[in-house]
């Protein structure tokens, strides 16, 4: 039997017009939506940094979802591979399929062979990676994984255009991945889990980042080709 786990949730609870925090708490394992949503950090709002432009731009023409989508994730900013800042959900989530993982670039376990798969996905995906889809890789470690080592790990592993390794201010960091239900007091209990997500339609899935690359690749498909009733 497949090692691989699928957990479908995400859009069956949006369907039914369950407040998108709770969806997520569910699809995501994030906790209490409450504490989820006032865990910001100080000198923040939602999680957005003082810096960042202070109050959440509202995505132009967003639906309901989308807007819904980007209250829950925020703007805080991170920084990728190459010390450019991103901010987590407009220049990384919004209109895309993202795949995402958690790791730390000294990890001597389950890490490598996780992005050693998720190399093998951005193989398989070709050109689709950095269009229709983004690889997220975020750091558990990020006072130790600076950008420029998570640079050289990305070299390591051949990583392309549309896979951001993403590390920067430790409160920002842990605010993005509690919001992604990985955040860990200790950097060894990561999960080994992938999750993905179609941020347009609302379906988001988790699977044993450690199955094989191929069933990986058709659970990426799966969320690929999901559609809005409106789409068809």
């Amino acid at each position: 039997m497949s090692r691989i786990a699928v957990v479908d949730v995400m859009r069956a609870l949006r369907d039914r017009c369950v407040p998108w925090a709770m969806a997520m708490t569910v699809a995501l394992g994030t906790g209490s939506p409450t504490t989820v949503a006032n865990s910001g950090v100080g000198g923040t709002i939602e999680g957005i940094p003082a810096d960042a432009g202070g109050t959440v731009p509202q995505p132009g023409g967003a639906t309901g979802g989308q807007a819904a989508a980007h209250t829950y994730f925020t703007d805080v900013v991170l920084l990728d591979q190459n010390g450019e800042k991103v901010r987590f959900y407009s220049d990384l989530l919004q209109g895309k399929v993202v795949i995402i993982n958690s790791f730390f670039a000294t990890c001597r376990e389950t890490c490598l062979p996780m992005n050693r798969n998720l190399a093998k996905v951005q193989q398989a995906l070709g050109d689709r990676v950095g269009k229709d889809v983004r690889i997220i890789s975020i750091s558990v470690d990020p006072t130790v994984d600076t950008a420029a080592n998570l640079k050289a790990y990305a070299k390591r592993l051949q990583a392309g255009p549309g896979w951001y390794f993403l590390t920067g201010d430790k409160q920002n960091v842990d605010f993005a991945l509690k919001k992604l239900g990985q955040l860990v007091n200790d950097k060894r209990d990561h999960l080994s889990l992938v999750i993905v997500g179609n941020e347009r339609t609302g379906l988001w899935k988790k699977a044993f980042g450690l199955a094989r690359s191929d069933e990986l690749v058709r659970v990426v498909e799966s969320v690929l080709n999901d559609q809005l009733p409106s789409d068809k």
